[in-house]
């Protein structure tokens, strides 16, 4: 096991002279050795030697993903290069790329947290995990890899796609604990489905998802059909990637490694704190991290904090699991819109698949939402009318919980794309 007891479970008084100290230090490594921190402090005419509580973090500058790809390709590291042991970079598909870098310290870190996360959920060294996650550049993999490692599990790095070879690998070693995303989990229900291979009759009980939004709904339907525990994990590689929360085996929320990372929860207009439950966007600190600290870093990402205590005994902040992101909202007709909103609605309906693609286009200066929703077979063998009360159903369900009329699209199941890894299910056709 690799239970922190005593990190994870100490008093809030504790915790936070613990963020305070890693704070000031942080504050001056970064105004000493990064010229961009310099710069902004100066220019607010900051002294990191004054901060005396964390509402003080409040003053200092936030950190943007166009501030890493302005500093391309090391302008933000903190270190020199040789002391750099290993780099990251997102893939840069919507823009330059983002580097990151991580020095001996921070890997051992990174394992350790990780490691954390990963005994939360329940698994235990006499696990076999199968990491479905990409390796190379993309942070999931080695950093469920080196957490895995470190908790003295049995890894399978067998990275992402070819998901029948998957499900035979999972069948001949005898995988415990699947690690890849949500949305690729049901992909291998379905093609496990087309084998005629029972989940059942394998070995695994964990599944640790991540890297993508999902919803409770998504959750049940993924524990019911691979018959596993889902526990969601979250990180992000400008700020380490995996290792900065995760669920424990109670699945009411992720503790948030907080001796490691000071967060906030922001509204994303107005950037000031939000009430204690209610949703905002998660800006993170680095409280220990050497080569590539980061300071008020805007995730985008939306969560809220849950204030009860958990009954697992971690004392740790429990944030909710990401309801989507700050920048992939929709607006339509100026209603705020999730695609997780949508994805729950049609898991309570009879009938329909756990795949979606969303349509959104503009027609006559007015916003146009079609929903193209996967339906079993049998409802096309339907007479029309049947056909029409099932659509209209559906389009009900969704005015009442977005707020907003919807079209609904049916289609045959398996006609809409799966995806290896994060599901892009939104094609906004609007010219905004």
């Amino acid at each position: 096991m690799y239970w922190q007891k005593e990190q994870e479970c100490m008093s809030r008084s504790d915790l936070q002279a613990l963020q305070l100290e890693r704070l000031q230090t942080t504050l001056k490594r970064v105004a000493t050795n990064v010229p961009f921190y310099r710069n902004k402090f100066n220019e607010l005419h900051l002294n990191p030697d004054k901060l005396n509580s964390l509402d003080g973090i409040r003053d200092y500058p936030f950190t943007l993903k166009q501030d890493l790809r302005d500093n391309y390709p090391y302008g933000l590291f903190a270190v020199p290069l040789r002391d750099v042991v290993r780099v990251h970079s997102s893939s840069g598909t919507t823009g330059m790329a983002t580097v990151v870098g991580y020095s001996r310290k921070d890997i051992i870190l990174w394992s350790n947290l990780v490691a954390r996360i990963l005994c939360g959920a329940g698994v235990t060294p006499d696990d076999v995990i199968q990491i479905a996650f990409g390796y190379g550049l993309f942070t999931g993999g080695f950093g469920l890899h080196y957490g895995a490692e470190r908790l003295g599990a049995s890894v399978i790095p067998i990275s992402a796609g070819n998901t029948k070879r998957q499900i035979q690998i999972m069948q001949d070693f005898k995988t415990t604990a699947l690690v890849c995303t949500p949305s690729y989990a049901l992909k291998m229900a379905d093609v496990m489905m087309d084998m005629g291979i029972n989940p059942n009759g394998l070995s695994l009980r964990y599944g640790l998802f991540g890297a993508e939004p999902w919803s409770e709904a998504m959750r049940q339907e993924i524990n019911e059909r691979l018959g596993i525990r889902a526990t969601d994990n979250y990180g992000l590689s400008e700020v380490m990637g995996p290792g900065v929360a995760g669920e424990c085996g109670e699945c009411n929320g992720l503790h948030v490694n907080e001796d490691h990372f000071l967060i906030e929860i922001l509204d994303p207009d107005t950037l000031e704190p939000v009430k204690p439950g209610e949703v905002g966007e998660l800006v993170i600190t680095t409280l220990t991290k050497e080569a590539f600290p980061v300071i008020r870093y805007r995730t985008r990402d939306l969560t809220r904090r849950l204030p009860e205590p958990c009954p697992c005994g971690r004392t740790f902040t429990r944030v909710s699991r990401m309801m989507g992101r700050s920048d992939d909202m929709l607006i339509i007709k100026g209603v705020n819109v999730f695609p997780t909103q949508i994805e729950a609605v049609l898991f309570e309906i009879e009938g329909t698949e756990p795949h979606y693609r969303l349509i959104v286009e503009r027609e006559n200066n007015e916003d146009k939402l079609t929903v193209m929703v996967e339906v079993v077979e049998s409802i096309f063998f339907d007479e029309m009318r049947k056909q029409r009360a099932f659509v209209d159903s559906i389009r009900k369900r969704m005015a009442s919980e977005l707020g907003i009329g919807v079209n609904i699209q049916l289609v045959e199941e398996r006609t809409l794309e799966r995806f290896n890894g994060k599901g892009a299910r939104v094609i906004d056709k609007r010219k905004l």
